[in-house]
């Protein structure tokens, strides 16, 4: 009677246990490969599935909604063999999930070195400068280039974004001390032209005084000849009147050289008596 129980309790537990392998619940947003005697089976879609216990076997559960990988970063070097640093994020879906198990071996890592791949062929064929502003045409052009390969695998690339690109820290330095050496060197071409246009307006001024003083002399030539005319035509042959003037501008440049605020000494002829009638034409 004890083996009897004992009999049907341990059948009722295999029932039980059989019952539970072969009924399985897949939760919204997975699907779940079923594979029989190591081949695959069937797609178990979410909500309640049935298997056969002992044969049939959940050999991989994948997720179906958007899958979100960060692709690690890397340097790369440009056209012009400048280097950078890159990252960036995709945004996959799975949308064959037979393709996905059995088409590569572990399809998140296949798309992540796929676009770290791409990624610095792309940039490779670019110079820094257009590699560093031109982070949509990057973008466009690698989800572009890794689009087909991912179909192969089930997959369905919805968006590849660019997380960072910059030049990496010596880049960083050598591009420092260029933007500094440029700096210095439009200062020194500024300071260099000032210094030319100071020295072109100072060589103007000059030749400008100089034809003023110039034109100046001859203003003065003018006068002075025109002076000389009219006194000439005034006087005739008249020396008196002459030897008069004469006199008159003596005794003015005198009178102007003793009140000089910087004369110290004047010295005045001692035959100033003699020299006064010489030039006034007298004789005592």
């Amino acid at each position: 009677m004890s083996d009897m129980l004992f009999f049907v309790i341990a059948l009722l537990v295999f029932a039980g246990i059989t019952l539970a392998k072969g009924i399985r619940i897949v939760p919204q947003g997975e699907e779940w490969i079923v594979e029989r005697l190591g081949k695959y089976h069937g797609t178990l879609h979410p909500g309640l599935n049935i298997i056969i216990p002992y044969l049939d076997n959940i050999a991989y559960k994948l997720v179906t909604k958007d899958i979100i990988l960060d692709v690690q970063e890397q340097e790369v070097i440009t056209r012009d063999n400048a280097v950078i640093v890159t990252n960036a994020i995709a945004f996959i879906k799975v949308t064959d999930p037979i393709k996905a198990v059995y088409g590569v071996t572990d399809f998140a890592e296949a798309i992540r070195n796929m676009i770290m791949t791409t990624l610095r062929s792309i940039i490779g064929e670019m110079q820094l400068d257009e590699a560093l502003s031109n982070r949509d045409q990057i973008k466009a052009r690698l989800r572009e280039s890794i689009a087909d390969e991912a179909i192969d695998w089930g997959l369905t690339v919805k968006s590849v974004e660019i997380q960072d690109i910059k030049p990496s820290l010596s880049m960083q330095k050598a591009m420092e001390m260029q933007a500094s050496a440029e700096r210095e060197r439009k200062a020194m071409v500024t300071k260099a032209e000032g210094e030319k246009q100071a020295m072109i307006l100072q060589a103007e001024a000059r030749l400008e005084s100089a034809k003023r003083d110039a034109t100046a002399q001859v203003t003065l030539a003018e006068a002075s000849a025109e002076a000389i005319r009219r006194v000439t035509t005034a006087i005739g042959d008249q020396e008196a009147p002459m030897r008069y003037l004469l006199g008159e501008k003596y005794v003015a440049a005198m009178t102007r050289l003793a009140e000089s605020a910087n004369a110290k000494t004047v010295l005045i002829p001692g035959d100033l008596q003699e020299t006064l009638r010489s030039v006034l034409g007298r004789k005592s």
